[in-house]
C-alpha cells in the first residue's frame, strides 16, 4: 500500500471511530494521517516540477488530516488545538481558495471562533465562506444550509438581530429542500432536527 492510500485509510479509520464515538481511537488514526501526509508533503515538495502534481495531491491530504484531528479535537473540548489546525488547513489550500474543501475548512474556523468570541475572525470566516457555497456549481445544499445557521447564530451574538432572522430564515428553507433533491441520501427524519432548530428560533427571535 502506498503513502496516499494509507493515509487515506487512516483518515477513514478516525471518521468511522468518530462516527462510533471512540475519540480516542479517531484521534490516533488522525495524528498518524497527519504525520504520514507531512512526510509525503515534504517528500513531494523535494521533486522536480514536472511532479508539481504529486505535490498538490499530498497537500490536500495533509489538509483533510488536519481538518479531521481538529473534528475531533472540537469534540473533546480542545478547541484552541483545534482552531489551529484548521487553520494549517485553510493555509494549505488557500492557494485554490474557490475549492468547496477550503469553504468547508473556513467554515469550521468560522464555528470555532464564534465558540471562542473571536468575533470577527467568526465573521470573516463565515463570509468567504458563504461565497464559495454561494457561487461554486457543485456545492451542496446542506453545507450552504449548515453555513448559514453559524452565521445566524454570529450575528445574534453581535446584535443583529434581523439579520439573524433573514439567515435562519433561509437555512431552514434550505433544510427542507436537502431531502427532497434527486438522489438524495438523506430522509425527510433526518432534516427534521434542522427545520425544527431553524423554526425555533426564528419564533424566538421574532418574538424579541
Amino acid at each position: 500500500m502506498n503513502t496516499s492510500a494509507q493515509i487515506e485509510s487512516l483518515l477513514q479509520q478516525g471518521h468511522q471511530a468518530r462516527r462510533e464515538h471512540r475519540s480516542v481511537d479517531a484521534r490516533a488514526a488522525f495524528v498518524e494521517a497527519v504525520r504520514l501526509a507531512q512526510q509525503s508533503a515534504q517528500q513531494s515538495a523535494q521533486q522536480s516540477a514536472q511532479q508539481s502534481g504529486r505535490q498538490s495531491g499530498s497537500q490536500t491530504l495533509l489538509a483533510q488530516s488536519l481538518m479531521g484531528l481538529g473534528r475531533i479535537e472540537r469534540d473533546l473540548r480542545e478547541t484552541q488545538s483545534a482552531l489551529a489546525h484548521y487553520q494549517e488547513a485553510a493555509a494549505i489550500l488557500g492557494e485554490n481558495s474557490n475549492s468547496l474543501i477550503y469553504a468547508h475548512a473556513v467554515r469550521h474556523i468560522g464555528d470555532i471562533a464564534r465558540d471562542l468570541d473571536q468575533l470577527p475572525l467568526a465573521q470573516s470566516s463565515y463570509e468567504e465562506s458563504l461565497a464559495v457555497y454561494r457561487s461554486h456549481p457543485e456545492a451542496s445544499t446542506l453545507d450552504l444550509a449548515n453555513c448559514l445557521r453559524g452565521y445566524a447564530l454570529l450575528n445574534e451574538k453581535i446584535g443583529d438581530t434581523q439579520q439573524a432572522i433573514a439567515l435562519w430564515h433561509e437555512a431552514g428553507n434550505l433544510y427542507d429542500k436537502v431531502w427532497q433533491e434527486p438522489n438524495s441520501p438523506y430522509s425527510q427524519a433526518d432534516l427534521a432536527p434542522g427545520v425544527a432548530e431553524c423554526q425555533t428560533q426564528l419564533a424566538r427571535l421574532s418574538a424579541l
